[in-house]
């Protein structure tokens, strides 16, 4: 098996940072192979890959299929994810709505009750 090509550009990360920084508790941080990642709590919510073609985001299992099945021009799995709560959004089909949606549902997971509460209460 070939080791993953590292070959992203920070810069793409740019705007799923500006969305998943406006929810309580989200905070930058550096994951994988030195790639931008936005945590929740100290647990992953999304993260570039370093291929830099897709951005892994916590779903959750049960929404999954969901995505898969709604947007399958947007999402992959990738088999290593299989036993992961995550999904691959591929850059290429990147769209704001869409985009604010799945970090809203993944951030939900990771959020403490108070978070919940004070994004709820905007």
């Amino acid at each position: 098996m070939n080791p993953p090509r590292i070959n992203f550009n920070p810069a793409d990360f740019e705007p799923v940072r500006q969305i998943a920084l406006r929810f309580p508790g989200a905070e930058d941080s550096i994951s994988h192979e030195g790639t931008p990642s936005i945590k929740v709590r100290g647990k992953l919510l999304c993260r570039l890959h370093e291929s830099g073609k897709f951005l892994s985001i916590q779903t959750g299992f049960e929404r999954r299929e969901y995505y898969l099945d709604t947007y399958p021009e947007a999402f992959h799995l990738p088999e290593h994810f299989k036993p992961y709560p995550y999904l691959a959004l591929w850059l290429h089909a990147l769209r704001k709505p869409l985009l604010e949606e799945v970090l809203e549902q993944g951030w939900r997971r990771l959020a403490s009750k108070k978070q919940l509460k004070e994004w709820d209460e905007k």
